[in-house]
């Protein structure tokens, strides 16, 4: 396993420039341009994502993703994200020691994200809200 220490890390303001600045970063999920956008992924328990979460975001919590990793693509970056950037620390090294190479540890979370007046949502999800893209 990598040490969480040692895994990428970007910033909440870098992570919301790649989220934006990419052609049909804005696309539906399973479209041609949903492909072309980075995939942030939050690792927080579905109590946690109900209560905030960043626009966009899809949720794998770090308890399911030993099960769940492989659902993750490989082919477009992951931008993981948590509270604080610890428990995306661990699954940024998780994927990296297996075999994803384009995964990036988003310090200071949600917590920071919010803080950096980036967009977030409350309450629980709508209907699909936070699905992985099919």
């Amino acid at each position: 396993m990598i040490d969480p220490s040692r895994v990428p890390v970007i910033d909440v303001l870098e992570a919301g420039r790649r989220l934006a600045d990419v052609p049909g970063a804005h696309g539906a999920p399973g479209t041609a341009d949903a492909g072309l956008s980075p995939l942030l992924v939050d690792v927080r328990e579905p109590n946690e994502f109900a209560e905030v979460r960043a626009e966009g975001a899809v949720l794998v919590p770090l308890s399911t993703l030993m099960l769940r990793y492989r659902e993750l693509p490989q082919d477009r970056s992951l931008l993981m994200i948590c509270r604080s950037g610890a428990r995306s620390g661990q699954a940024t090294a998780y994927l990296l020691a297996n075999g994803w190479t384009d995964v990036v540890n988003v310090a200071g979370g949600t917590l920071a994200w919010e803080l950096a007046g980036l967009p977030v949502r409350r309450g629980e999800p709508a209907p699909g809200e936070g699905d992985l893209p099919g």
